[in-house]
């Protein structure tokens, strides 16, 4: 049978989502626990991968197991095994063909700003001591709209075959002193918002137009767009879609 975990985790003390030699992951510290609670070897497939310090209020990890595991308490005993900064928030039964990664239809990020000081937001925000002009970054977040190619928004020596990207949302909201960043697509690009958010902030402190962004997605200039990379500490993983049918049933405990 095959199922899918959905879950979330708080990105400071792991070296991302996926598993590396030598470095503590968020998969890798799934894939152990489930291992050792099922009697056999488990490696998870993710709905996407997150960079170091990243977080994630929701993802989805595929794995197989030969037997049916509701009403097992499977769901608290995970919870109870794994660490403080992960949670199994729910398990689903899924159609044997689905795939956590290629399935996805849909995927939302959010970037959280605070434009100050905050102690007790330290590692889920960035924290920034300027004013950026709203409107202009909602300028900025339409101009991604569009396009396709986000090329200039990549970092370099990324494992994939295209750079072509189909953004459905790019906004911003404002709440008090905080700013977040939303967007949506069907992929990103390994690095793409982080830059992103942070060509836009400059654009928002008046350091650059609109048409700079332009003509450097135009130009897929990686050179230009890099400068301005947004630390990680304020991204979310916040949201992935699928086609309803491919979920079979809820594991309940």
């Amino acid at each position: 049978m095959r199922y899918f975990a959905e879950i979330a985790y708080l990105g400071t003390n792991y070296h991302g989502w996926q598993v590396q030699p030598n470095a503590e992951t968020a998969q890798g510290h799934l894939d152990y626990v489930l291992s050792k609670l099922l009697g056999k070897e488990i490696n998870t497939i993710g709905s996407g991968r997150t960079d170091t310090g990243v977080h994630c209020s929701q993802q989805y990890a595929q794995f197989d197991y030969d037997g049916d595991l509701s009403g097992k308490n499977f769901l608290h005993r995970v919870n109870s095994f794994l660490s403080h900064d992960i949670a199994v928030n729910s398990l689903w039964q899924v159609d044997e063909e689905a795939h956590a990664r290629f399935d996805a239809t849909k995927r939302s990020y959010r970037y959280d700003i605070v434009l100050g000081k905050s102690p007790f937001k330290q590692g889920l925000v960035w924290q920034y001591f300027r004013h950026p002009d709203f409107d202009k970054l909602q300028e900025a977040a339409k101009v991604l709209l569009e396009f396709e190619d986000f090329t200039a928004f990549s970092k370099k020596h990324a494992d994939v075959h295209t750079h072509i990207c189909d953004i459905m949302q790019s906004y911003w909201t404002k709440e008090g002193d905080t700013l977040s960043f939303h967007i949506q697509a069907n992929r990103f690009l390994r690095g793409m918002i982080r830059i992103i958010v942070g060509n836009m902030m400059e654009v928002g402190m008046g350091r650059m137009t609109t048409d700079y962004m332009r003509e450097t997605l135009a130009t897929k200039s990686r050179e230009r767009a890099a400068k301005f990379l947004a630390p990680a500490q304020g991204l979310f993983l916040s949201e992935v879609l699928y086609p309803e049918e491919i979920f079979l049933k809820q594991i309940v405990d």
